[in-house]
């Protein structure tokens, strides 16, 4: 038995503790704080950390499991999104700021980061969407303005970021100069004047606490943009690719991980179905079957340094279409009161709509599949 065999197994015995905790968010984001100690919590925030930056490795019956692969990334997501994926976005980690710090920060700027989460709970936020812009990194249009030697004042506003008024840190994407290599990524503390940052209202994931961030002349000093002396190719935009490819994959889990909960939640709930819904839900089955295993394969090609963009895209839409198919599937064969009736099925029914808007919506992914089959074959090419 492998160590990812192992970690997949421990993340199947844990995930079920997810469930009550999951609805308790719903109610209230804050309750966060009241799950800090749950082994699922504790693993999540253990793999997105690198092993050389944590003494603190997690173990499973003696086996150490360490972060930072996407391979064990991914079982973990999609295990423990089993349980309910909202406590695993809403806790304290490096989370995807943690990626691009990892992907272009030095090694001073990757160990300040990293060891501040070995000394307390730290929530973090990656601020990159703009109101009108969604995601589109070339269209950003918060600034960084030079304001003297060594001294730059960013201004300008996120929205939709996860974690973002409620986090101690994060990853900023903002323009210090023309055209894509102008982009820059820098390292901001939340207490820093002029940050600011309020909650919108949102169906679900409540306990992201999806917000908006308006920075109006924030201080930044050479050592927070991350990776400074690389060049400028090597930075920002990059920075953005890398994350993105690290992070793809374990969305994708965790798509899977909740469309496999609805399946077995309606097999549970309806004991007795006809041969031709039986039919329907085994179908489905299978093809979250199938959906696991080539996520799988997305990760480890990206651990490999050979990442499969058009097929991380595919995976993602596959995924995110499956867990929506489950839940519309789970109301129309527990009945038209299923929602009332069923708090747990409700909550999911709302959470798996945000899957499609989460790095990027179906259609970016769709051109990027378009893309690759125009790449490979000879037939289609121009």
């Amino acid at each position: 038995m492998t160590d990812l065999d192992v970690l997949d197994r421990h993340c199947v015995a844990i995930a079920r503790d997810l469930r009550e905790p999951g609805l308790m968010l719903d109610a209230d984001p804050d309750a966060i704080t009241q799950c800090l100690n749950l082994p699922a919590v504790e693993l999540n925030q253990a793999m997105f950390i690198p092993p050389e930056y944590t003494d603190r490795t997690y173990r499973v019956d003696g086996h150490p499991i360490p972060g930072g692969s996407c391979r064990s990334g991914v079982v973990v997501m999609d295990r423990l999104s089993y349980g309910d994926p909202g406590v695993l976005l809403a806790a304290p980690g490096p989370s995807l700021s943690g990626l691009a710090v990892n992907a272009v920060g030095d090694a001073e700027q990757r160990g300040r980061y990293f060891e501040r989460f070995a000394k307390e709970p730290t929530w973090t936020f990656f601020a990159l969407t703009e109101h009108g812009k969604g995601s589109a990194a070339l269209e950003l249009q918060t600034q960084l303005h030079p304001a003297g030697p060594e001294e730059y004042l960013l201004h300008g506003d996120k929205r939709y970021i996860g974690n973002g008024a409620s986090a101690q840190i994060g990853v900023v994407f903002c323009r210090r100069a023309p055209g894509p290599f102008g982009i820059e990524a820098v390292l901001i503390d939340t207490a820093a004047p002029g940050f600011s940052g309020r909650r919108l209202p949102t169906v679900g994931l409540a306990g992201v606490r999806t917000g908006e961030l308006a920075f109006r002349g924030v201080r930044v000093t050479p050592e927070m943009i991350l990776g400074a002396d690389r060049k400028p190719s090597r930075r920002g935009v990059h920075g953005i690719r890398e994350t993105m490819l690290r992070y793809r994959p374990l969305l994708t889990a965790m798509a899977v991980g909740v469309a496999d909960a609805v399946v077995d939640y309606v097999r549970a709930q309806r004991r007795r179905l006809s041969t031709c819904d039986t039919a329907r839900v085994d179908e489905l089955a299978g093809r979250v079957h199938l959906a696991r295993a080539r996520v799988r394969e997305v990760a480890a090609a990206v651990d490999a340094g050979q990442p499969d963009l058009p097929g991380t895209s595919s995976a993602k839409l596959t995924a995110v279409r499956l867990a929506e198919e489950a839940t519309l599937l789970a109301v129309e064969l527990l009945g038209a009161t299923a929602l009332l009736e069923h708090p747990w099925l409700a909550k999911t029914y709302r959470d798996v709509r945000a899957f499609e808007f989460m790095d990027g919506v179906g259609d970016i992914h769709r051109l990027l599949v378009f893309q690759g089959l125009l790449r490979r074959s000879p037939v289609l090419s121009p």
